[in-house]
């Protein structure tokens, strides 16, 4: 198995937007969209646990996040493992090749926003502050220096 960084036209791109159309958590919904919608630019890229085909998780490096009006810059997001694989620190891979991508192009702090208390700061999170999303619900904002 391997961590890809993917972009639009990709070959992978379509089976990720298939992938996260039918995963179980409803933010995979609005990633398929944006993915559809060419959303992300520029450097922004999803990154895709795979192997060859199959695919069993992933995660998007992008300027924003949910949170409405901050400065911070850049952002995982939409951090999804297929229950099946989780247990096997898939998402601790997806976030690190996210990082060493981010440092790539002159990032020294990466962001990610979550409602879990405990999970990202086992990978070197720190909670920074709690923010309201854009649909009103207070999130946490973490930030990890690379």
């Amino acid at each position: 198995m391997e961590i890809k960084a993917i972009k639009y036209g990709d070959d992978l791109w379509k089976l990720v937007i298939d992938y996260a159309k039918d995963c179980s958590w409803g933010a995979g919904a609005f990633l398929a969209k944006q993915m559809e919608e060419n959303g992300f630019a520029d450097w922004e890229r999803v990154f895709v646990a795979t192997d060859d085909l199959q695919i069993y998780g992933y995660c998007t490096l992008a300027k924003r996040d949910c949170i409405p009006k901050v400065e911070y810059t850049p952002y995982i997001g939409y951090m999804f493992v297929g229950e099946e694989y989780r247990g096997y620190r898939l998402s601790e891979r997806l976030i690190k090749k996210s990082l060493k991508y981010a440092k790539t192009l002159g990032f020294e702090k990466v962001y990610l926003v979550s409602g879990e208390k405990g999970l990202y700061e086992k990978y070197g999170f720190v909670k920074i502050e709690d923010k309201k999303d854009f649909w009103g619900k207070e999130e946490q904002i973490f930030s990890i220096h690379i």
